[in-house]
């Protein structure tokens, strides 16, 4: 076998397989460690959106300045968040501090 012959092949073959892959999009929604009640439920409509279109979603709690002390507060709410949002995914990560932030990641529920 040509070896030129092989190697257009593979790069077909690659090319079939990349195509029928589907792009997993991220997107993010971001709460302080106090947020307020009418800020949260706008921001959970945002969330159900997104996971209604099959994105993945990335909840944060930023902390700011001395505001890590709520550390609680904002695992709280992420929490919160995550058994609101049972029904249309699962929860993917649990709440983990990484610096000043708090990551929650929410897979969608297949269809």
């Amino acid at each position: 076998m040509d070896y030129k012959k092989f190697l257009y092949e593979q790069k077909k073959r690659d090319k079939a397989l990349k195509a029928k892959a589907s792009k997993v999009t991220v997107k993010e929604i971001r709460f302080g460690p106090q947020t307020d009640e009418h800020d949260y439920e706008f921001k959970k409509k945002h969330a159900i959106k997104f996971l209604k279109d099959g994105a993945k979603l990335k909840a944060y709690v930023f902390f700011k300045g001395r505001s890590i002390i709520y550390k609680d507060q904002g695992q709280i709410l992420l929490l919160k968040l995550a058994q609101e949002l049972e029904e249309y995914g699962k929860v993917e990560q649990m709440p983990k501090l990484e610096g000043k932030r708090m990551i929650m990641f929410i897979a969608p529920k297949k269809k």
